[in-house]
């Protein structure tokens, strides 16, 4: 039986509430696989679950989304060999450890162009920025897109691949000093969002127009101002809520703001069976190939120091990715 460390979550509440635990992890059953984990994703939605804003049942482990190689095979699994490189960001919770057993069906082989590092950093974000780009909104060249948080994980792949398309993007965030990096990566502009005036900031950088789309993983903060943003028949798309649940919004407000579509969709849904979830990563890997996505790492983190790399992340303190490694 082999011992493994692995992150574990038996109350929710601030990141001390997490523990490292040296537990025995059997060997794959029968269509699993075992994972030995080189580098280990970090994402918005760790807090939330951490926190209890997006409920758990515990005890529980932590995190989507890895990449490492095929360490043994349970029966009944074809295609697959030891020692291939592969990753996943919808296998349930669990990522944060070093060993991990993972349903095969639920893996992705890596492509040589595509590092462990990369892959753990930019599946499950760019798998969201995949899923918003081309079926939440199919991007055209020309349209205009406001990109709230655009210096982060997500915000930076967004903005990169929806300017590859031919889109105009204008981002926000929440601290000056990430302003370099959201232009570094395409925005035309930045938006501080602490001025209470921010969508009067907007329209002036946009010269007047709003956006087609709205894309606000922020919620609670801006939500309602995010619908002042977007043009007529626009859509805003509340994909995260990094400062809270967004608020719920009478649909004449919609109506009222002109005509406007509101949606809250998920990156799981997305990629709910094996096919498509390899299809979309094969999307996502071509992008990569042509220099169109590229994440930049903020901060890297020991598995045994998980605290405070959830520490970093609430305060702000990087911009870009966050790795963790076993």
């Amino acid at each position: 039986m082999l011992m493994r460390r692995v992150v574990r979550l038996t109350d929710f509440g601030s990141p001390d509430v997490l523990t490292i635990a040296r537990e025995e992890l059997p060997p794959p059953i029968a269509g699993e696989v075992r994972v030995r984990q080189t580098a280990i994703g970090f994402n918005f939605i760790d807090i939330y679950q951490r926190k209890g804003i997006y409920q758990l049942p515990l005890p529980s482990g932590l995190g989507f989304e890895a990449a490492g190689f095929v360490d043994a095979i349970g029966s009944g699994v074809m295609n697959i060999q030891i020692g291939e490189r592969v990753a996943y960001m919808n296998a349930g919770v669990g990522a944060y450890a070093d060993f991990r057993n993972v349903p095969a069906d639920k893996l992705v082989r890596l492509p040589d162009m595509v590092s462990d590092e990369a892959a753990a950093t930019l599946l499950f974000k760019g798998m969201t920025a995949q899923y918003l780009l081309r079926k939440t909104h199919a991007v055209q060249p020309g349209d205009l897109l406001l990109v709230h948080s655009a210096a982060g994980g997500v915000g930076q792949i967004l903005t990169r691949w929806a300017t590859a398309i031919g889109a105009t993007v204008i981002g926000t965030t929440g601290s000056p000093r990430k302003r370099d990096a959201a232009l570094a990566a395409g925005c035309v502009d930045v938006i501080d969002l602490n001025d209470p005036e921010w969508p009067d900031a907007f329209l002036a950088a946009s010269g007047g127009r709003k956006a087609r789309v709205v894309y606000d993983a922020v919620g609670k903060d801006t939500l309602i101002k995010s619908l002042d943003c977007a043009a007529p028949f626009g859509l805003v798309v509340c994909y995260g809520a990094s400062s809270g649940k967004a608020p719920a919004v009478d649909p004449e407000r919609l109506n009222k703001k002109g005509c406007l579509f509101l949606t809250r969709p998920s990156v799981f849904p997305h990629n709910a069976d094996p096919a498509t979830f390899r299809a979309n990563a094969a999307d996502l890997f071509e992008a990569i190939a042509k220099g169109h996505v590229s994440v930049d790492i903020g901060g890297r983190f020991k598995l045994d120091n998980v605290l405070e790399a959830h520490v970093a992340a609430e305060e702000r303190r990087f911009g870009g990715a966050l790795l963790i490694s076993p």
